[in-house]
């Protein structure tokens, strides 16, 4: 028999330089660079790491969000070697562990000076061919490689591409802040940039005042951010004027306070659209892009070519969306409605499993489940309850932390909070906030849980603890595994 025909993988880098050659791809700082030029320093780059590493071979990215990356980056993925970007703020044994995981033959930290032109590598990689390992850790435990292929990576720039209006079109100019090693700042800031040649301007460091004034000296239209930059825009007192031209504001990675989206849309008119989504799903799988535009509180719908269902403990179907099909691969609850359950997710941008061996990858069916709770508003948009392995037993009674840390946050002097359960004698486990607080005056404890006892039934009141910060991760999320 025949083995089947391998598609070849799309190489956006040379689609965009043929399409608009002399356009500007990417603007850091003083450097502008055209996407032919871009193509052509990518070419360099490709045949610079064949020569140096066979094929499939990993290549550790120890870049910030530079031309340097992007160029490593696209040059791994046509020399048809597998990508493997690492924070470079890691500390040692953080860096070495995901050098010695993924096997890498060749690291690319800026040391070394990669050719600007030159002959590229011979062959194209296939599109079911692995292009990247992202790192990630969730919960708990060493950070293991969700093993992403470059037909998951595209396919969720065609899912993104079927949203009426355009998120991101090619004559739009895109801030890219979210650092280049996390899935969200690699495929959807900077993949979106070059699927759709658009221009993209870089920035290593968030800094709100220089930030804004990147976005007015480039005419920026595009913000892909997560919620901490648009709480610090909006703390300075040119934002309105600074963001006055930002068509489309984009926010993921983490939950959006309400206050913060509020606050957007009065000063500038516009709503932030709000995503969802993980390493391990290329990474949106849901977005108010699709659903209503101007409703906080949401993650709004599946992207179009995603399949969502909520799923029971026991393996049921609580809720689906329209497109799911369920019939041939999992049971519908006898008692559907919109209780929460866990975010079961199948489409083309979804993993093949952790490195090496595809462990934890989807079923056999296609289906995969995220490890997210969530549940269903009456308009059919999904709501994001928590992580399963947050959930905290009080007597048997199941706590929900972000329900805690929502009314937490509502509170009028809380700057943040995290939710962890703690061991308890006479409940099992009880829950307990790590708050901070702003000063003059500020909150005590009493007063914190005062508040959380008017809105929360007893069983789900916490212990607050005031603290000075909460240890994040480079994008704003807070890192509970450290508390």
């Amino acid at each position: 028999m025949a083995e089947p025909t391998r598609e070849p993988a799309r190489d956006p880098v040379a689609e965009a330089a043929a399409r608009r050659p002399d356009r500007q791809a990417l603007i850091a700082g003083d450097l502008v660079v055209t996407w032919s030029e871009l193509d052509t320093r990518v070419t360099a780059a490709a045949g610079w790491i064949a020569s140096r590493t066979g094929p499939g071979d990993r290549v550790a990215l120890v870049l910030g969000n530079t031309v340097e990356f992007a160029v490593a980056w696209f040059g791994v993925l046509r020399a048809g070697r597998v990508a493997v970007p690492v924070n470079p703020g890691y500390t040692a044994d953080e860096r070495d562990h995901l050098l010695t995981d993924s096997g890498a033959t060749l690291v690319v930290d800026g040391t070394e000076e990669i050719p600007e032109s030159g002959a590229g590598a011979p062959g194209v990689p296939a599109n079911e061919d692995l292009a990247v390992l992202l790192y990630t850790s969730g919960t708990s435990g060493r950070p293991k490689g969700a093993m992403l292929t470059h037909a998951a990576l595209a396919a969720n720039h065609d899912q993104l591409d079927r949203i009426e209006p355009a998120v991101i079109g090619p004559d739009d100019v895109v801030l890219l802040a979210v650092p280049f090693f996390h899935a969200y700042g690699l495929n959807t800031g900077l993949g979106s940039v070059v699927h759709h040649a658009a221009t993209g301007v870089l920035t290593e460091r968030f800094d709100p005042a220089s930030s804004l004034e990147l976005i007015t000296r480039h005419r920026i239209t595009v913000t892909v951010g997560v919620p901490g930059m648009y709480q610090a825009w909006l703390a300075r007192a040119n934002a309105a004027e600074a963001l006055a031209g930002v068509r489309t504001a984009v926010c993921g990675a983490a939950p959006l306070d309400e206050r913060v989206a509020a606050r957007f849309r009065a000063l500038t008119g516009r709503a932030i659209l709000i995503g969802y989504g993980l390493t391990e799903t290329a990474p949106v799988l849901t977005t108010t892009a699709v659903s209503h535009r101007d409703k906080s509180g949401s993650i709004g719908r599946p992207l179009p070519g995603v399949e969502l269902v909520l799923r029971t403990a026991a393996g049921s179907v609580l809720w689906r969306d329209g497109t799911a099909s369920v019939d041939e691969d999992l049971e519908v609850a006898e008692s559907a409605g919109t209780d929460p359950g866990e975010i079961v997710v199948r489409g083309p941008n979804v993993f093949g499993g952790y490195w090496p061996d595809g462990r934890d990858g989807p079923d056999a069916g296609g289906w995969w489940p995220t490890g997210d709770i969530a549940w269903a508003d009456g308009d059919g948009d999904l709501v994001l309850v928590d992580r399963i392995g947050e959930l905290i037993l009080v007597n048997g009674f199941n706590v929900y932390p972000a329900e805690i840390e929502r009314v937490l946050i509502a509170h009028p002097r809380v700057t943040g909070v995290a939710v962890v359960g703690v061991p308890d004698r006479e409940t099992g486990r009880r829950p307990h906030a790590y708050v901070t607080v702003l000063d003059d005056p500020s909150p005590g404890p009493t007063e914190l849980q005062a508040h959380c006892a008017v809105r929360l039934a007893r069983f789900k009141l916490p212990t607050v603890e005031i603290v000075a910060e909460l240890p994040r991760t480079p994008i704003g999320k807070i890192r509970k595994r450290d508390l």
